[in-house]
């Protein structure tokens, strides 16, 4: 089943919006702190788990000259370490140190108790109905994205 092209486009505009907002929120968050807005989604996605610099980059839609200036700034404040990775001498790995995880674990809760306030009027069924929405929206334009990566990867070989 096909959705209508006025459908998408309002989904569009709408995606579009949320993510205006969600900056907002996030650069208010930031005030103040050590850490810009850039810094804290790089430490999050750090955060998932030792990764490949190049692969974290990928992943932000990032290049990784930007990353890696970042990856530096991580550094320095002491909340990432960078090491070679063991299977391919030319590639790092980046992790989070203890400190990052602590900085980390501070800025999720900041955020949450900022979107906590923010909706204070909606039910939690609205939430929850909400965020498994916004799951399954996320998920299918992840899998499409990489299925139309990997038609173009197969086109261009």
């Amino acid at each position: 089943m096909a959705v209508a092209p006025d459908t998408a486009a309002d989904l569009v505009y709408q995606i579009f919006d949320l993510q205006r907002a969600v900056r907002c929120i996030a650069t208010a968050s930031a005030r103040g702190q050590d850490t810009g807005v850039a810094l804290q989604g790089v430490l999050r996605f750090v955060g998932e788990g030792e990764s490949r610099a190049t692969k974290l980059a990928e992943r932000l839609g990032v290049s990784a000259p930007v990353l890696s200036r970042h990856i530096a700034d991580l550094e320095e404040q002491g909340f990432v370490v960078r090491r070679q990775d063991p299977d391919d001498g030319r590639a790092q790995l980046v992790a989070l140190t203890p400190s990052g995880a602590e900085k980390l674990r501070h800025i999720e809760e900041q955020r949450t108790a900022v979107l906590q306030d923010y909706l204070r009027d909606w039910s939690e069924e609205d939430v929850g109905t909400t965020a498994k929405t916004l799951h399954k929206l996320t998920e299918s334009l992840k899998t499409s994205a990489r299925a139309t990566a990997a038609g173009s990867t197969k086109t261009s070989v």
